[in-house]
């Protein structure tokens, strides 16, 4: 039986502070779990997460739900500062294309 925990977003990265990799959960961004081992950062993780959610669950408190399964309009506001913005118009203007069009593709990479 696959938990809604399962499907949330882990990562393991190294850090050079603690000198061990960590492991993080982008639907729980203040906990993490520490190892010398990346494996082991990762089920330390998850497990923790499992635990969490228990409590959370138990204390009937309202639990995340995973990133993978929001739905997203594809529309958000970015400020930008007034010469980037006059930057991105001559560029699309010059490439032909609208200014959204620009945007979404340096966001893209």
């Amino acid at each position: 039986m696959m938990l809604e925990t399962d499907k949330y977003t882990y990562r393991v990265t190294w850090s050079e502070e603690d000198g061990e990799f960590v492991g993080l959960c982008a639907e729980f961004p203040s906990l993490s779990w520490l190892s010398v081992d990346p494996e082991e950062a990762m089920r330390g993780v998850r497990s923790l997460i499992k635990n969490c959610a228990k409590e959370m669950a138990k204390d009937g408190e309202e639990i995340p739900g995973p990133i993978s399964t929001r739905q997203y309009s594809g529309k958000f506001m970015v400020r930008v500062p007034p010469e980037v913005h006059r930057q991105l118009a001559i560029e699309a203007a010059e490439s032909g294309v609208s200014l959204n069009r620009i945007a979404s593709a340096k966001l893209a990479h």
